[in-house]
């Protein structure tokens, strides 16, 4: 058995990026922050619930998140792995895998580049053309694309250029991704 073959019998991911999807996210001036510690960190509204629905289904569950303050020095690692913590003990995720690279470290995991998502692909035995990512930034998007998943963006409304490739489904909210992920789980299952 190829290669090929191996990756296109692995199992099907939803990747998320953090702040702006699972958390909130800080906004100021029309753009997206992260939260500067566990006391800014609040968790979007039903998101263990629909997070339990893609479990439901199947899907591995993997945050993929950029946290370049961490280079920049304005946060510590410590903080990030406070706030991640968090998230594995209230939602049912597989795994949370971080970059803690600003852009002038050209790193292959910093999105938009696919690495964090290769990476999960890696660790978990994931066939990413059956994935899903749901972003609310273009970096998401983007990296999402050149890892061949299906992306989704939460539209927030930030005052920022968008991705270079239009997502499959833009939304208002982590829900309405999860019942387009679900709808299309079970579009498929009945196809086969």
């Amino acid at each position: 058995m190829g290669i090929g073959q191996v990756i296109a019998l692995g199992k099907a991911a939803v990747f998320f990026d953090r702040d702006g999807v699972l958390n909130h996210a800080v906004v100021r001036e029309g753009k997206p922050y992260p939260p500067k510690d566990l006391s800014e960190f609040e968790i979007v509204d039903r998101a263990r619930e629909d997070l339990l629905l893609l479990k439901e289904k199947g899907f591995v569950l993997v945050v993929v998140t950029n946290q370049p303050d961490i280079a920049r020095g304005t946060q510590t690692q410590r903080e990030v792995d406070a706030m991640n913590e968090l998230l594995r003990r209230e939602l049912p995720l597989d795994d949370v895998l971080v970059c803690p690279h600003d852009t002038n470290d050209r790193c292959n995991c910093r999105k938009p580049s696919p690495g964090l998502l290769h990476s999960a692909a890696g660790r978990h035995g994931l066939d990413l053309q059956k994935s899903f990512l749901i972003g609310d930034r273009w970096r998401d998007i983007d990296a999402g694309h050149a890892a061949g998943c299906t992306t989704i963006l939460i539209d927030c409304g930030y005052q920022e250029h968008g991705p270079i490739k239009e997502p499959a489904l833009r939304v208002r909210s982590l829900g309405e991704a999860v019942t387009f992920i679900t709808s299309r789980k079970l579009a498929r299952a009945a196809a086969n």
